[in-house]
């Protein structure tokens, strides 16, 4: 079996409160510890990946991107899912052969752009294209923005849904949509639904309870990594002695 088979079949006969969750590495360093960990797969944040490269989220160039994710792949033995945002404006057939370089099995892309909702047929018709681009090589996993870009109503997020997997996404991302909604979410959506779990939010098992078959963490892990090396600093600052002053010569 292939990577992308065996990362396409993690998605498949989950029980409820069991879903996949997928720890987001933001450098080769941290994906070793996920794979060390037992994790069967990850999934990159884009986000993450700009913290550790030095830019604002949204910010990074296309190629620092692959190059990161090339760099995440090449560490470890499982298969990879990389978030490519919006595409980085590269046709479909581009976007397709850069991403395969890497060596990723699939990949996250956002329905909107600069803040504001994308046409959801034109992005349909545009992911209908990276499928055909990419045959059965690699796992599309279609964001949905809506409830991020202030749009509540649960019906606007699964006819997006309906839309992208008719154009062949293997799983859809509601991203920030309310706990209440998702059992709604799961009753209308065919296949798959990603959902992102918060810190000090509901726990994996509720999540998959409530309709998750995939968790992803979205920066959240690398923000906490941070936080806790932010941590260590204040110490060794704390823990600091002054240097110990001669007295002059006389």
């Amino acid at each position: 079996m292939s990577a992308v088979e065996t990362f396409r079949s993690l998605h498949h006969g989950r029980m409820p409160g069991d879903p996949l969750v997928l720890p987001g590495p933001w450098d080769a360093a941290s994906a070793r510890v996920f794979a060390e960990a037992g994790f069967p797969a990850l999934a990159t944040p884009s986000a993450g990946v700009a913290a550790s490269l030095g830019y604002e989220d949204g910010a990074t160039p296309a190629d620092e991107m692959f190059a990161a994710v090339a760099r995440i792949v090449r560490a470890v033995d499982i298969p990879v899912s990389a978030d490519i945002e919006g595409g980085y404006g590269l046709p479909p057939k581009e976007l397709v052969e850069r991403l395969l370089e890497t060596g990723a099995v699939g990949c996250n892309l956002e329905d909107s752009h600069r803040g504001v909702l994308k046409d959801p047929r034109q992005h349909a018709d545009w992911l209908a294209e990276v499928r055909q681009a990419a045959g059965d090589r690699l796992f599309l996993n279609a964001r949905v923005d809506t409830f991020v870009r202030g749009v509540a109503e649960p019906e606007r997020a699964v006819e997006r849904a309906a839309l992208y997997v008719a154009a062949g996404a293997d799983c859809v991302y509601p991203i920030g949509a309310p706990l209440g909604v998702l059992p709604l979410l799961r009753a209308g959506i065919q296949g798959p639904i990603n959902v992102l779990a918060k810190p000090d939010g509901a726990s994996l098992r509720e999540l998959g309870e409530l309709g998750g078959i995939r968790v992803t963490f979205g920066p959240g892990l690398q923000r906490r990594a941070a936080a806790a090396l932010s941590g260590v600093a204040r110490e060794l600052l704390a823990t600091r002695r002054p240097h110990a002053t001669q007295e002059p010569q006389k």
